[in-house]
């Protein structure tokens, strides 16, 4: 620890423990403490201690050498200023357009939105719903895996699912919902340029092995790049655009209000800058 003696008794810290003194400046044991995650070694807490004080005295004979050669302190209090209101501003709005905007847009608010305007909202990628099931080439049955994952029906499903809580490696049932070929593909050992191959062909089944696994993928819907996004997917885009107009909305109101409200009770007042 880095530890400057002689602070002045008169300053008030307020209940803090003054480590280092720059100028007017101190740094607090509370704010090095707050700056060492939790879970360190001491090596480390005191390493890492040791590298904040020291970027913050960098920091402020900086600050102190550059205050001193700025002669113009009144347009930096004027940017000071400014930047202030603005963040002020800016946090206030961020926090009442939250409560009053973004949780009053409903589902059915999104869907009718989405329905409108599906043109908009296309896949960058391709999607399919289906089924994946990896399975170690030393389980048994593999035969009746390659018919039942092939087939939609109730019962092969029910099968499937039974066997691979038995004996696969990995399995996913996405029959009810669009998930991204490419993460899907992610899973299955492909050699480079098959994967585009898939992206081309119309069999809606795929099986490959390795020296250990098979892999077997059912393709029951494919969606293309370019093609409509699904409202799962687009939903989260859908509702920013929503709260993004409802922003602009919200706040050209609230200007527009607190304008009337300010002219009735005269709180505005102009002033004639003319000489006459």
């Amino acid at each position: 620890m880095i530890l400057l003696q002689g602070c002045t008794e008169t300053v008030d810290h307020r209940g803090k423990i003054p480590l280092v003194q720059v100028g007017d400046n101190f740094l607090y044991k509370e704010d090095v403490t707050l700056a060492i995650p939790p879970g360190v070694s001491k090596k480390d807490s005191a390493d890492i201690a040791d590298k904040f004080i020291r970027n913050w005295i960098d920091d402020m004979l900086l600050f102190v050498k550059a205050e001193g050669n700025i002669p113009d302190d009144a347009k930096i209090d004027e940017l000071v200023k400014s930047y202030r209101m603005q963040l002020i501003t800016h946090t206030y709005l961020e926090q009442i357009v939250s409560q009053e905007v973004e949780g009053n847009i409903s589902d059915g608010e999104i869907e009718e939105f989405y329905n409108k305007n599906k043109n908009i909202f296309l896949a960058s990628e391709p999607y399919v719903k289906g089924l994946f099931i990896k399975v170690p080439k030393t389980a048994s049955g593999i035969s009746k895996v390659k018919q039942w994952y092939k087939d939609k029906s109730e019962v092969s499903i029910d099968r499937l699912e039974k066997y691979g809580l038995r004996n696969a490696v990995d399995y996913e049932y996405f029959y009810d919902r669009w998930r991204p070929l490419n993460e899907i593909l992610l899973r299955l050992p492909l050699k480079e340029g098959e994967k585009e191959k898939i992206f081309m062909q119309k069999d809606k089944n795929l099986e490959v092995s390795d020296s250990a696994f098979y892999y077997f993928l059912h393709m029951e819907e494919f969606l293309k790049e370019g093609e409509i996004l699904p409202l799962e997917y687009a939903g989260k885009e859908v509702k920013e655009m929503i709260m993004n107009t409802k922003r602009v909305e919200f706040i050209s109101k609230m200007k527009n209000d607190l304008y009337n409200e300010a002219s009735e009770n005269n709180d505005i007042k102009y002033f004639n800058s003319s000489n006459e």
